[in-house]
């Protein structure tokens, strides 16, 4: 039981990052395409700058990644451990050509991140807060298509700024969220609240990836602790005074804003196909405190998307940061 938890809570921690990231500009992998061999990495501080680089190379067909045994390793070198300690240190936004290790399919989105309601919490969820966001939604292990046992998830990075040219002196603030480790038979994407310590279900999907997943596991809960839940304290001190006290919520809580969903689409990618001046609004939810178990949620804020793509970058090159676990943090 132990091991199928650490296995989950991998998911979790590697659910938009990947195995084998390598030093810059010397990706060593046989499945790298050949215009891919030569990409410059750039030193990005700039929303528009990373978006354009997320949107350089669309596909025109939905790709079906697999994850795979193979890609855990090259040749004696442990691409495991080098990445659990990438996602923990690493700050870019965009890095060399890499595989995503557990979420493998996903489309990314652009939009603006704005908190509506008043609150006790500081940075970037504080009242009237507004922020250019890019995010990956996806599905983690292969399966993608509806009917088959899905999680999804999504990773966020917020840019302190609404003007999307604007130079930024701080990296981007990344969030994390999943809505069952085990999977569901959800039909939709927006059918499912995503949150920050998701829940657990033991499905046929997992004990198939098991032993996949107990490769890698020792690497990530080596990296860091209490990988079953990704704090939110990036955005808190986003945009705050330093020398101020930053209060953060425990939890976060994102879905979809009922009456948007595509009924009948066959993969979770189609349902975030945004025609000119179409949107699809997410709302934010955030608690502290548990009352007989159950979460208080309070509804603050909201994500706009209006634009998405599905892109080799957006699979291969767009990198989230995952926070190091922290115990000294000031809660409502």
């Amino acid at each position: 039981m132990k091991k199928i938890l650490t296995f989950l809570s991998f998911l979790f921690l590697a659910g938009c990052n990947s195995s084998n990231a390598q030093t810059p500009h010397t990706p060593t992998e046989e499945n790298i395409p050949e215009e891919k061999k030569t990409v410059f990495t750039p030193v990005i501080n700039q929303f528009q700058a990373v978006w354009n680089e997320v949107i350089s190379d669309e596909v025109a067909v939905l790709p079906q990644e697999e994850v795979s045994y193979s890609k855990l390793f090259s040749g004696s070198i442990d691409l495991i451990s080098k990445n659990a300690a990438r996602t923990l240190s690493n700050r870019a936004d965009i890095i060399e050509y890499f595989d995503k290790l557990a979420h493998p399919n996903g489309v990314c989105l652009r939009g603006i991140w704005e908190i509506d309601t008043p609150n006790p919490y500081s940075g970037h969820f504080k009242h009237r807060s507004r922020a250019l966001i890019i995010a990956r939604a996806s599905s983690a292990m292969s399966n993608t298509k509806r009917g088959e046992n899905r999680a999804f998830g999504m990773a966020g990075k917020l840019f302190a700024t609404t003007d999307p040219l604007e130079l930024q002196t701080t990296p981007s603030a990344n969030f994390f969220v999943i809505d069952d480790l085990g999977g569901t038979d959800a039909e939709y994407y927006t059918d499912v609240a995503l949150t920050n310590e998701p829940n657990i279900s033991f499905t046929t999907t997992v004990l198939g990836s098991l032993a996949y997943g107990l490769k890698v596991a020792n690497a990530f809960s080596n990296a860091d602790k209490n990988s079953g839940v990704r704090q939110l304290y990036e955005l808190s001190y986003l945009g705050d005074d330093e020398n101020s006290t930053v209060i953060t919520p425990k939890w976060m809580k994102i879905e979809a804003q009922e009456g948007q969903t595509k009924v009948g689409v066959e993969d979770f990618r189609e349902e975030f196909k945004l025609k000119e001046g179409e949107k699809l609004i997410f709302n934010i939810s955030v608690a502290s405190r548990e009352k007989e178990g159950k979460k208080e949620w309070k509804e603050i804020g909201k994500i706009t998307f209006d634009s998405s793509v599905v892109s080799t970058t957006c699979d291969h090159r767009l990198h989230f940061h995952h926070p190091l676990w922290r115990d000294d943090l000031v809660y409502e």
